[in-house]
């Protein structure tokens, strides 16, 4: 018993050391070495990062990551996680960035280091245009969704007085997934959804009946999509940066926008911190 109380202590010890080793260290010479980075994502976000029928990996994001790291001759490995857990993965080096239609938040530069923006984006509320939901002030007394860890939920909880105080017991209901999320929407389960517009506009446009749904302008600021790395990683930022102008210069970042929103994309920003 108390050899094997030993181990578990070394073990978790170890495991310790190991985080605390990822949280403190600029890794870009270790990626160079090994020629991959690791990227945490959603793989149900579309149209940012997601899996097809086949189980193939697309969107956004993922196009732009490989763009990227394709400069620099290094692969990217895709990783699904626990979006809600996205920061601890990060930190425990089980992933080397964040990079999933990821909004700038004044809570999370507390904890982790952003590149550049690339993307604008806004939060917007989705409902069945049944329910007659047309205005932010509809959701009085009625149920809300968001998902865990989104932005949405930050927007939320630091400003109640637009909208979260207003809805069903001033409690969101919370989902791992935005696909769950639409599953409860269109069944009456809850009566709005509040999430990014990218999301929205390409889930909406690819469902049986787009015109079944009313988007409604959130009462939130806009935010801006960038990529998010350990505070430490100062040289994995500055490649970053520094490929994401590249990109923009070459026109494949203009590609890249084109065929995934159309003539309509976001501008990208591309604006130094």
């Amino acid at each position: 018993m108390i050899l094997l109380l030993v181990s578990l202590s070394t073990v978790l010890a170890g495991c310790q050391s190991a985080a605390k080793r990822a949280d403190h260290t600029d890794s870009w010479s270790q990626i160079e070495k090994k020629k991959t980075v690791v990227v945490g994502l959603d793989d149900s976000f579309v149209p940012m990062g997601f899996r097809e029928k086949n189980g193939r990996l697309v969107g956004y994001d993922v196009d732009l990551a490989r763009a990227v790291f394709k400069l620099y001759g290094i692969h990217v490995d895709f990783q699904t996680i626990d979006w809600s857990m996205n920061v601890t993965e990060l930190n425990n080096g089980t992933i080397d960035l964040i990079w999933n239609g990821y909004s700038v938040t004044p809570e999370r530069k507390e904890k982790v280091a952003f590149s550049q923006p690339y993307l604008e984006n806004d939060q917007v509320l989705v409902a069945l245009k049944k329910n007659r939901i047309n205005v932010i002030s509809d959701m009085k007394g009625k149920s809300l969704g968001v998902q865990s860890g989104s932005s949405a939920l930050f927007d939320l909880d630091d400003q109640p007085q637009l909208l979260k105080n207003q809805i069903k017991n001033q409690t969101p209901v919370q989902y791992d997934t935005f696909t769950n999320a639409f599953i409860d929407l269109n069944s009456g389960r809850i009566q709005g959804l509040l999430l990014d517009s990218t999301y929205a506009q390409y889930y909406i446009h690819h469902e049986a009946d787009p015109k079944a749904y009313s988007v409604i302008a959130g009462p939130f600021p806009k935010e801006q999509f960038a990529v998010g790395m350990r505070k430490s990683d100062q040289t994995m930022r500055r490649k970053i940066n520094a490929g994401l102008d590249e990109l923009a210069k070459n026109g494949t970042l203009a590609k890249i926008n084109h065929k995934w929103f159309g003539q309509t994309a976001n501008s990208p920003l591309l604006a130094k911190p």
